[in-house]
């Protein structure tokens, strides 16, 4: 073997990679452990634990924090931890009626509700729709007259053509999605989910936000859905507010005292205390020697001295003020907005002592402090703004929506800079602001860009700016100019973003799927280690290492790239066990046709390895662009799958290709006795001779028959969609009986909800109820009141109680949402077939096997799509089709092509080999099929024995899923010798000669 050092030293580097990678997983269930056994059952002792050591080293040997280790820990889905993932929808609708300043024109709005109608069925894009509507109701009518104005006049004009009109709508509809997304991001930042994933979906109007964890939903659905409020204020100078902050110092200072010495006199004497500046700044010369000292003292002094610091200065003990050592080495006040800044585990604390009532009644009313939207770089704080209300309802000095356009530049310098145009209004009242502003001589003032009470930036006002176009510069990057170009855009262009589809997962529900998963992969790993050791001897001790090994790597990558791991990516990688032992299979039954030619161990091994290397790349590849296809097309639980089994085919190549043949070679060199068969196993399949291409017509037959009656079922009783395929509300409800009816919940839900709801067992205790009720409802709390029926409802089940801690898990899609679905769906299946086809096309150079390739794949959706329907209603569990499905599906079609593909290339083989010899080319393909027959048989075994332990042990939550891989492998097998090869026998009977 050539290479043999550069492929132990990648190994090794990669293994030492994967070992770091998972340490971080490790490190911080250790510490979250550490959390549980202090907290002794008190969740919030827990959450406090945790942000005390947030900012500590917790991994010795690197010194990495908690935060850092969280980060990087493998994370879980919602399906395995319990969260919340929502889908965002930005309302192009109000945006359309705001860019026409509400205009009542009735073609105008009549064509708004036919675009928004037609948006739940059709795929087209918003404005698009729009637009068409409009010109099918008014043909000569010119949309210029109803968007074009003074302010828009450098991008619409008023003579502009409705085609102009519409590329300008578009365009508006892209920033409008774009800023929406910064604002989600930043909502999401700020509400301190570890893992969440926040994702704009390219070419739609959605954004796809996951939180894992969470367990307040409610608070989620608020946080995200509010209108985003965009605000200029004046600010305070930091040498104006200290003073104030140090007699708050000495306000809660005076509270902690009393209450340690329980003494209303304390109170009293120290309230009405007020600290000077000099003691104020000795306070910071204390904290200051405090902190200098910490690192170097770690004995009881040290411990006192802080606990000192942090009774007498309780508030400069978590928010450090803005001071800064002069040339004199005196304490002197920073200048500008910013008064302090402050860990994120201390905001929260910050925030109580300023929003305490004894505090805030010394607090001026026009003055309010706001934390910076995001931590500094360097130190991970926060900064705490002053912020100066005017007016006599004490409120910014703008408003955002005299916003009309800004974008991110260069100044002449180069550095990124962000340009902002205001309308007339707007700009009257922005000159007279910073005309005020710039008129301090002692100290330029700043203007806060405040967003949802967070300040974005506080440029400082250097002159009066006349015309409402001004430049606003600071120490920006490019993303972040491009960020808070998007944040000013917000108040002009307020397009709401609606909650279309929604998951929420409980922590019991997550907690069972890791279990399940865990057992069924454990299971699955044994029963293939088990039958390798029992087929191949010695050789399966050989696989059964490097599929070991190949687990290790695949979770260290996993962990490295940031992936999630979700029950269905559990399901990817107990697959992955099966498609890794394929690539053995291949190698072993080469090597022993090797051996049965009379060659040595040494010469078999090698030409077995050399021999099966085609086949098993052409299969690997065309499973990986299944993979591919999917990540692409896919969303949340179907890309984690996608991940994990192309991380999966790679590691596994690398392992059975290299690593395999390492240990062989080290075997031969130490003069091992190396054995690929045991004796039972050893004539498995050997002289096999079953005319498969003879009965071919029989095949014809019963595929066509199995699957006309399919399509005959789908056309009169269809599937059992899930609610992500028809829009709705589901619920998973515990219950406390094990024996309830589903029939008799059916009866009491629709008498509450109406008729044609979903319900179905999950499990024994659990209960699936799907439910369109006020679906089409915009109203405020619309998911509340459909969740509190139903609980109403369930509450007269006889022999239970019903309360929402009985609710396992939620699901709500709209029917927009979920016709893209269906529609994607159904291309994704299409455009993996053709894809694979083209790819079978280049490898093989002849039409008939890219078309028996693609004969094949399709008849194995088909057959699993007539299995579904044909027994929807037979099964003791439910045969739904939902997004996992198309995973399954996919799955399926990836795992047929790499069947077929293996037989595919034993035929070209054999064409090759024995043209010369015969013209008949079904005798050829028919001793090619029983040549390969072994391989394929004792593959697909091995695949359904951990399938079948998947679908025993995998729970509820994917029985479905790993049933349609089950039947769908059952198919696929089945197809690439019974139906692919014939196709390339009835079509190519020239060529093929």
């Amino acid at each position: 073997m050539q290479g043999k050092g550069v492929v132990k030293f990648f190994a090794i580097v990669l293994a030492i990679v994967c070992l770091y990678q998972l340490s971080f997983t490790w490190v911080a269930h250790k510490v979250e452990n550490d959390a549980k056994v202090y907290a002794k059952g008190d969740t919030t002792k827990v959450k406090a634990y945790l942000d005390s050591v947030s900012t500590q080293p917790v991994y010795p040997l690197f010194k990495h924090n908690y935060q850092y280790v969280k980060q990087r820990e493998l994370a879980l889905g919602l399906d395995l931890e319990g969260g919340m993932s929502v889908t965002m929808q930005i309302s192009l609708n109000e945006l359309v009626k705001k860019l026409s300043n509400n205009n009542v024109d009735p073609v105008f709005n009549q064509a708004l509700a036919a675009a928004t109608t037609d948006a739940i069925t059709n795929q087209t894009d918003y404005i698009t729709l729009f637009v068409n509507e409009y010109e099918k109701l008014n043909p000569n009518g010119k949309l210029a007259a109803i968007f074009s104005t003074k302010d828009n006049q450098d991008h619409l004009k008023f003579n502009a053509s409705n085609s102009e009109v519409e590329t300008y709508l578009k365009d508006q509809a892209a920033v409008a999605v774009q800023q929406s997304y910064t604002i989600l991001n930043t909502r999401i930042d700020q509400f301190g989910v570890a893992n969440a994933n926040i994702q704009l979906q390219k070419g739609t109007d959605r954004v796809l936000i996951e939180l894992p964890g969470v367990k307040e939903p409610d608070r989620v659905r608020k946080l995200l859905s509010g209108t985003a409020k965009l605000e200029f204020y004046q600010t305070y100078d930091n040498s104006q507010v200290y003073q104030l902050l140090t007699n708050i110092n000495g306000l809660i200072a005076a509270k902690i005292k009393a209450a340690k010495k329980d003494t209303t006199k304390a109170v009293a004497k120290n309230a009405t205390a007020t600290t000077d500046s000099a003691k104020a700044q000795g306070a910071l010369a204390l904290l200051n020697k405090v902190q200098k000292n910490a690192s170097k003292d770690t004995g009881a002094s040290a411990l006192n001295n802080k606990s000192q610091f942090a009774d007498q200065y309780p508030l400069f003990n978590v928010l450090k003020p803005m001071v800064f050592q002069g040339q004199n080495g005196q304490a002197e006040l920073g200048r500008g907005p910013i008064v302090g800044h402050a860990e994120v585990k201390d905001t929260a604390k910050v925030n109580a002592y300023l929003h305490s009532p004894e505090v805030k009644s010394v607090i001026p009313q026009n003055m309010k402090f706001l934390w910076s939207v995001k931590p500094l770089d360097k130190t991970k704080s926060f900064e705490l703004y002053a912020i100066k209300l005017v007016g006599a309802e004490n409120g910014p000095v703008l408003a955002g929506d005299v916003i009309t356009d800004a974008h991110n530049d260069v100044d002449q310098k180069g550095s990124p800079e962000v340009v902002m145009i205001m309308n007339s209004d707007g700009a009257q009242k922005w000159a007279a602001v910073t005309a005020e502003a710039a008129a301090d001589v002692n100290s330029k003032q700043s203007i806060a860009i405040v967003l949802d009470d967070n300040v974005y930036s506080a440029p400082v006002v250097q002159n009066e700016i006349s015309g409402g176009v001004s430049s606003i510069s600071g120490n920006f990057t490019t993303e972040e100019a491009k960020d808070l170009a998007n944040v000013l855009k917000a108040g002009r262009l307020p397009a709401p973003a609606h909650i279309v589809a929604e998951a929420v997962v409980g922590p019991s529900l997550g907690q069972e799927a890791i279990s399940a998963g865990l057992l069924s992969s454990l299971v699955g790993l044994l029963v293939v280690l088990v039958f390798m050791i029992a087929y191949y001897n010695r050789g399966g001790t050989v696989a059964v290492v490097a599929v070991i090994i190949n687990i290790f790597f695949l979770m260290g990558v996993l962990t490295s790239l940031g992936a999630v791991l979700t029950m269905p990516g559990v399901a990817g990688i107990v697959l992955t066990l099966g498609i890794s032992v394929d690539a053995n299979v291949l190698i072993y039954e080469r090597v022993r046709e090797e051996l049965a030619l009379g060659k040595s161990i040494r010469i078999a091994v090698t030409d077995g390895f050399k021999h099966a290397l085609s086949s098993i790349l052409d299969s690997n590849i065309s499973t990986f662009l299944t993979g591919l296809i999917l990540y692409v097309f896919g969303s949340g639980p179907i890309q984690g799958f996608a991940i994990t089994l192309m991380i999966g085919i790679a590691t596994s190549l690398f392992c059975s290709l290299l690593i395999s043949r390492l240990i062989f070679e080290y075997m031969l060199e130490k003069g091992w006795d190396i054995k690929f068969s045991n004796p039972w196993s050893s004539h498995t399949f050997k002289n096999a001779n079953y005319a498969f291409v003879k009965n071919r017509f029989k095949f014809y037959i019963f595929s066509g028959a199995f699957i006309i009656a399919g399509l005959i079922s789908m056309a009169t009783q269809g599937f059992n969609y899930g609610v992500d395929f028809v829009g709705g509300h589901n619920y998973v409800v515990k219950f406390n009986s094990p024996n309830i009816s589903t029939e008799d919940v059916r009866k009491i839900v629709d008498k509450t909800l109406g008729e044609g709801n979903e319900v179905k067992t999950f499990g024994t205790d659990r209960i699936s109820i799907t439910t369109k009720y006020l679906i089409n409802s915009t109203a405020p709390n619309t998911d509340q009141k459909v969740k509190d029926a139903l609980i109403k409802a369930l509450a007269s089940t006889p022999q239970t109680t019903i309360t929402s801690a009985n609710i396992a898990s939620s699901q709500k899609v709209d029917p927009t949402i979920a016709n893209g679905l269906k529609k994607s769906a159904a291309l994704t299946v299409i455009f993996a077939i053709i894809i694979i086809s083209a790819y079978i096309l280049i490898r093989f150079r002849k039409w008939q096997f890219s078309l028996g390739a693609m004969v094949a794949t399709a008849h194995d959706a088909l057959m699993v799509l007539s299995f579904f329907s044909i027994f929807k209603d037979v099964l003791p569990f439910s045969l739904d089709i939902d997004q996992s499905f198309i995973a399954a599906i996919l799955t399926v079609i990836g795992y047929s092509i790499n069947d077929t593909v293996v037989v595919f290339d034993r035929i070209r083989e054999f064409l090759h080999l024995h043209h010369a010899k015969t013209d008949d080319p079904k005798t050829v393909i028919n001793d090619a099929i029983n040549n390969t027959l072994s391989r394929t048989i004792i593959t697909a075994l091995t695949v359904l024995l951990i399938l079948l332990v998947l679908f025993i042990f995998g729970g509820d939550v994917i029985r479905g899923f790993s049933f349609a891989l089950l039947i769908g492998v059952c198919f696929g097998t089945y197809s690439s010798i019974c139906v692919a090869t014939p196709v390339i026998i009835d079509f190519g009977k020239k060529d093929l000669k």
